[in-house]
C-alpha cells in the first residue's frame, strides 16, 4: 500500500499573550491510501490540531508533514491553498454552505478556483449530488433542505476535485442518531470506492465506522489500533464468500 501521509515528530506551539499552549507535542503517524482512520480524544487533547495539519488548514512548529509525496511542512499560505484545493475535501459540522446558492452552486464552487468554466462545473456538481443521492435537489437552497441532505450537499463538495483525502470533523456533530448513521453509510460507500478518509469524532459508536482508530490524549498519540469490530465484519465476510465459493 502507499502512503498518503506521514508525519514524523509534528509538534504545534500556540502563544497566547504570555501563555504558551502545546497543542502537540511529538506525533508520528502514518496513513496509508485508502484507510479510513478516526482520530478521537477528549477536549484539548489535540484532534482538531492534528486534523487542521493534516488538511493543510495549519503548518506545525515543528517535524515533517509529506502528503502524497510533498513535504508541506514550510508551505507558504498560497502554496497550502493550492495543495488543499486539489488534494483535500472537507466536510464539516457546521455544513459551511453558502446560504443564498443553491445546492448545484455550493457543490460547484472548487470547480471555480481549479478553472472549470460553468457547464464543465454543472455537469461535475450534478454528478456530484446524484453520487449521495441528491440529484433532484440541484436547485434547492441549504434552508430547503433537511440537516441530513445538507450534509450530503458539503460531502458532494468535497467530493467535486476527487481529492486525495476526504477529511470530516465531526460530520454528525449537529444531527439525530438515525441521520447520523446514514451518513455514516455513505461514508462507508465511499471508502468502498477506494478513497482514503479521516474523521474527528468524539462519539464511539461512529468511530466504531472507522478501520482504525487512533486516540490522542494531551496532544500525544495515547494508541493507534485496528478496530476490532469492524475487521471481525471483514473476516467474517471474507469466510462466509470462502464457504459460498466451496458449496
Amino acid at each position: 500500500m502507499s502512503t498518503i501521509i506521514e508525519t514524523n515528530d509534528i509538534s504545534r506551539v500556540y502563544r497566547m499573550g504570555s501563555e504558551t499552549i502545546n497543542a502537540l507535542k511529538s506525533v508520528s503517524i502514518t496513513i496509508n491510501k485508502g484507510e479510513y482512520v478516526a482520530f478521537m480524544g477528549p477536549s484539548g487533547s489535540g484532534k482538531s490540531t492534528l486534523m487542521n495539519i493534516i488538511g493543510c488548514l495549519d503548518t506545525p512548529s515543528g517535524g515533517t508533514y509529506i502528503l502524497n509525496g510533498n513535504d508541506v511542512s514550510n508551505m507558504s499560505d498560497n502554496e497550502l491553498a493550492e495543495i488543499r484545493n486539489k488534494e483535500i475535501g472537507f466536510v464539516f459540522q457546521t455544513f459551511n454552505l453558502l446560504p443564498r446558492q443553491s445546492s448545484l452552486d455550493n457543490v460547484a464552487l472548487p470547480l471555480i478556483y481549479a478553472g472549470y468554466n460553468k457547464s464543465q462545473r454543472d455537469k461535475k456538481a450534478q454528478e456530484a449530488l446524484e453520487s449521495v443521492g441528491l440529484g433532484n435537489r440541484g436547485n434547492h437552497k441549504p434552508n430547503e433542505l433537511s440537516g441530513g441532505q445538507r450534509q450530503r450537499v458539503a460531502i458532494a463538495r468535497a467530493l467535486i476535485n476527487d481529492p486525495s483525502i476526504i477529511l470530516a470533523d465531526e460530520p454528525t456533530g449537529n444531527l439525530d442518531t438515525k441521520t447520523s448513521y446514514e451518513i455514516m453509510e455513505l461514508f462507508e460507500n465511499l471508502h468502498a470506492k477506494g478513497n482514503t478518509i479521516i474523521m474527528v469524532t468524539h462519539e464511539e459508536d461512529i468511530a466504531k465506522y472507522a478501520h482504525r482508530i487512533v486516540r490522542l490524549r494531551d496532544g500525544l498519540i495515547e494508541s493507534d489500533l485496528i478496530n476490532d469490530d469492524v475487521a471481525t465484519a471483514s473476516k467474517l465476510q471474507a469466510e462466509q464468500n470462502v464457504n459460498e465459493n466451496i458449496h
